[in-house]
């Protein structure tokens, strides 16, 4: 096809025209049949978003995506490119991709008359059939309808009352292709109106004309949910006017999120070869975003997007990459300690509430960081009773007397790897605690799952842990009151 040149070749090779919604569904249908994924990379929506928008596609609508920042909305709209028919004819030099066999605009029309069979056609290829705007509140009509052009009318030496004078903003321009409208309630309500012809006549107006231009166009929206309260609203009758609307939501489980961090972090390929993560760290790296979400100090409104556990792991990596580089280790493992990296990729990805403006954005930081270590602790160790009976034993005992009788136990954040395995060493009853429920563990992950049990039983109270600027301080909480100190 991409050989045929005129309007005649086109018409003799048999070629008929399809609408764009049209593509969509027959292309959608044979993946479908063929079981092919169309929306690969996308995880956690198989049962529930994917499902939803494959049926609004196969229904010819227009979509919106409504959902809190960070849940792939924009990503689903982009890959609805991989749906439309790899190439279209295009009448050559037309500014709205005006269809040969149903040209729409007055050029291709005046064009088609005058040559004929003889038309020029381009072929445009369906990655050049998206376009994407984000709403802001400085968006005019004349960007995404159109406007008279001045400078037009003088060179062509044309009246203001001739259509030719006008200049077609981004909507008509992308004709034939799929147009994403990004945060849609952002869009003033006098340009969301202006939308409404389009979408249920197929007619724009510009300054006074009122052009009969049936536009072929798929229109996705997204919208966050909070924006009906907060910054706008997306007036009702365009509402009305738009096909489907799909919920969108946050990975169900850790494993899922697992999955897109790995997907989606951007790695140097020195930094995964050079550090090892081992598997609880990658569940308490998830963790902390999904204690963010539950938090009482952090706007639950606003969301707390899947960007904030990427930037975290990228952060978390580094950071174990620099300890390494300055003590001089080819190779390291990632320590908790090293989550304290972190806390810069979380501050600046959540929302607080007043409580949490209050208690400082690190001070909250932190707190998640605690609660993920508390929430995943009884997964891996025996569950830390609050109330014990006097006298009753405890799997942790023993660890707990080792502090008691000791005087403390510090992990600098200078140890390079053999300082910092021959320390936790030191501390014998974590090895039979780690053989006697962890006994199928990696070896390599064995250190991490040490310096766990230690930060797991501070947030129970069993141990107290001292932050300090060279490193941790680990200590039996009631020592120094015992002692008198």
């Amino acid at each position: 096809m991409k050989d045929i040149k005129t309007l005649g070749e086109l018409k003799k090779a048999g070629y008929k025209s399809k609408s764009i919604k049209d593509e969509l569904r027959d292309n959608l249908i044979e993946n479908i049949k063929n079981k092919v994924n169309t929306f690969e990379g996308i995880h956690g929506y198989e049962n529930t978003v994917i499902p939803e928008l494959e049926r609004a596609i196969l229904s010819r609508h227009n979509i919106n995506l409504l959902g809190l920042r960070g849940q792939a909305k924009t990503r689903l709209a982009r890959m609805m490119v991989n749906l439309l028919d790899e190439y279209i004819p295009v009448v050559d030099g037309s500014e709205i991709n005006d269809d040969p066999l149903q040209p729409i605009s007055r050029f291709a029309k005046e064009l088609i008359k005058e040559k004929g069979d003889d038309t020029p056609i381009i072929w445009l290829h369906r990655d050049e059939r998206f376009a994407e705007k984000l709403a802001t509140p400085d968006v005019t009509v004349a960007d995404i309808i159109g406007d008279v052009d001045p400078i037009k009318a003088a060179n062509l030496k044309l009246s203001y009352a001739d259509d030719r004078v006008i200049h077609y903003g981004m909507i008509p321009r992308a004709n034939r292709c799929i147009f994403v409208i990004n945060e849609l309630p952002d869009l003033q309500a006098r340009i969301q109106v202006a939308l409404f012809n389009i979408l249920q006549e197929g007619d724009i107006q510009i300054r006074g004309f009122k052009l009969r231009l049936p536009l072929d166009m798929q229109f996705v929206f997204t919208a966050n949910p909070e924006d009906y309260t907060n910054r706008g609203s997306i007036v009702t009758p365009l509402k009305d006017r738009i096909g489907s609307q799909i919920l969108t939501h946050y990975p169900e489980s850790v494993d899922i999120a697992r999955t897109i961090t790995s997907q989606e972090a951007k790695l140097d390929s020195r930094q995964s070869e050079s550090v090892y993560v081992p598997d609880l760290a990658k569940d308490l790296l998830e963790q902390i975003s999904f204690e963010a979400r539950e938090s009482e100090y952090v706007d639950v409104k606003s969301g707390v997007s899947a960007r904030m556990s990427i930037t975290a792991f990228e952060n978390l990596l580094s950071t174990a990459e620099r300890r390494a580089l300055l003590s001089g280790d080819e190779k390291t493992t990632i320590r908790l300690s090293d989550f304290i990296g972190i806390i810069p990729a979380i501050t600046g990805k959540v929302e607080l509430v007043y409580e949490g403006e209050q208690e400082g954005a690190d001070y909250v930081a932190n707190e998640l960081l605690n609660n993920a270590i508390k929430t995943l602790f009884p997964e891996y160790f025996p569950k830390v009773e609050k109330l014990e009976k006097q006298g009753e034993e405890t799997p942790y005992d023993d660890l707990i007397s080792w502090f008691f009788n000791g005087d403390g136990f510090e992990l600098l954040d200078e140890f390079d790897d053999s300082t910092y395995k021959s320390k936790l060493d030191e501390v014998k009853p974590l090895d039979k605690l780690i053989a006697d429920y962890q006994p199928s563990i990696d070896a390599n992950d064995v250190y991490f799952e040490k310096e766990f049990i230690l930060w797991g039983l501070t947030q129970f109270k069993k141990l107290s842990k001292y932050r300090f600027s060279e490193g941790l301080q680990f200590k039996d909480p009631y020592g120094s009151y015992i002692s008198g100190l």
